[in-house]
């Protein structure tokens, strides 16, 4: 019996490398147990996810009837402080504290923010379904108050997370840990997404309210097991009196390393482009095709799926040396792809063709992600130095307002084609259900040329860099 365990052991071992590129980022000082148990706060944040980007904005917009404007806008609120990650992981960074506590206050102060938005949420959905005291419009009020919250609580978790496991990780594994900790929010997303769907396969708004009750309380314990005792105290580090850089001066060294602006550029535009679908995805499905909750619910694990299997060819392509612009590229190719295939279902009338859409998109999304961040590594930690916090947080601002933007611009433009179609304005050719979405999708192509555009100057010089250069794959500078 010991042989045979002896073997199995063996056999996961060599299992791993070579299907998981990271697998082996467990060190000695950082064992197996420990790294997963940190990886925590990241499902938490990929079960926040699924739950505002995906099941609620389809149930306010297809069974409360709350026009797609307003739930665009309410999804789109986390953009107020999405320009202000840098700013939070600078002060993790060069947070002052008595305790010697860096990161910790940080994660904890997002995990309370998630868990009050959450809270407030069940009762803002009673109010807009008629079922609480009070016009529809403190509903409303109370919605966005929630939104906001949690997208703040998410920012600032997040960014202080990835930086905690920066700070534990060895320089040699510190690629392979926070790419683990980036599969784990989106297993996180899909697991959320299948439970989601499943329980909600009967809709009602009783069970709803369940689901978000659950996920406050889910958050807390899952966040607070993340941190219990994994950054350790070093009050020299935290004192006040410590030597400290300004933010201006961070800002101004890191802006400066390498081609920072057109990177930047381009994880805009393509962030924008990939992100405009977010909350039309599932309520295309419920109005074009007639899909119920629990089926639209399953597009997300689907999408999910899709990037996770772009996250791992990426990682086996670039740990054969592959190049990350040039993988990136393939992403947004994917992406036109994907986005001409959705736009197609409803005119051939195959909802199989916009499922298998779906999937391409989350395909090219983590293909982009992961070509343009690997190359961005250099970028940052030469920008950086070891303030692993600040580079996070100013990677994360460019993605998250990006997304926030588009994530808002497309309700916007949805709902205002959508009216103009019902009054024969557009035409004949837009004249159905699926119109509003259409022209967003459109959109959304053209967005993936335009970062095309701006990415092959970088995919030329790429071509030409030094062969014996290691690619280095990892997510040290994910901005989550």
């Amino acid at each position: 019996m010991r042989t045979v365990n002896q073997a199995i052991v063996k056999g996961w071992q060599a299992l791993g490398p070579r299907f998981l590129p990271f697998a082996d980022a467990a060190t000695k000082d950082l064992p197996l147990g420990r790294l997963l148990r940190l990886s925590l706060f990241q499902v938490s944040v990929g079960m926040a996810i699924v739950l505002l980007t995906g099941t609620l904005n389809r149930v306010m917009i297809v069974e409360l009837g709350v026009p797609a404007w307003l739930v665009g806008l309410m999804v789109s609120l986390p953009i107020v402080f999405a320009p202000f990650r840098a700013l939070i992981g600078f002060k993790s960074d060069t947070h002052k504290s008595v305790l010697g506590w860096r990161r910790v206050p940080y994660i904890w102060f997002g995990t309370m923010m998630q868990f009050g938005g959450f809270a407030i949420l069940p009762f803002a959905l009673l109010v807009l379904t008629g079922n609480g005291h009070g016009s529809a419009v403190w509903g409303e009020i109370g919605a966005a108050l929630s939104f906001l919250l949690v997208g703040a609580g998410i920012h600032t978790t997040q960014t202080a997370g990835l930086a905690l496991a920066n700070d534990l990780a060895s320089p040699e594994t510190r690629p392979r840990v926070v790419a683990l900790l980036y599969v784990m929010l989106l297993l996180g997303m899909v697991v959320s997404a299948l439970v989601f769907g499943t329980l909600l396969h009967d809709f009602s708004a009783v069970e709803l309210i369940q689901i978000i009750q659950a996920v406050a309380v889910i958050t807390v314990l899952l966040n607070g097991i993340a941190m219990w005792k994994q950054e350790a105290r070093n009050p020299q580090l935290t004192h006040p009196d410590a030597p400290r850089v300004t933010f201006a001066d961070a800002w101004k060294t890191f802006s400066q390393a390498g081609r920072a602006k057109r990177l930047l550029v381009a994880v805009g535009l393509g962030t924008a482009a990939f992100s405009m679908q977010d909350i039309l995805l599932e309520p295309f499905g419920g109005q074009v095709f007639g899909m119920s909750v629990g089926q639209t619910t399953w597009l997300t694990a689907t999408l999910a799926a899709g990037t996770l299997a772009g996250f791992a060819f990426a990682a086996r392509q670039l740990g054969r040396g592959g190049d990350p612009y040039r993988i990136a590229s393939l992403g947004i190719l994917a992406g036109i792809a994907a986005f001409g295939a959705i736009i197609f279902a409803p005119l051939l009338d195959m909802p199989s063709l916009f499922q298998t859409g779906s999937f391409f998109i989350g395909l090219g999304g983590g293909l982009f992600s992961v070509g343009m961040l690997t190359a961005a590594m250099d970028l940052a930690s030469s920008g950086s130095g070891s303030m692993s916090g600040f580079a996070l947080g100013a990677w994360g601002g460019v993605q998250a307002t990006a997304a926030g933007v588009a994530i808002g611009v497309s309700g916007v433009l949805r709902d205002t084609v959508s009216a103009l179609a019902g009054q024969g304005a557009l035409g004949e050719a837009f004249s159905g259900p699926a119109a509003g979405y259409v022209v967003v999708y459109q959109i959304e192509i053209v967005l993936l040329f335009a970062t095309l555009a701006v990415i092959g100057p970088m995919v030329r010089s790429g071509s030409n860099r030094n062969a014996a250069r290691q690619p280095g794959f990892g997510l040290a500078h994910y901005p989550g």
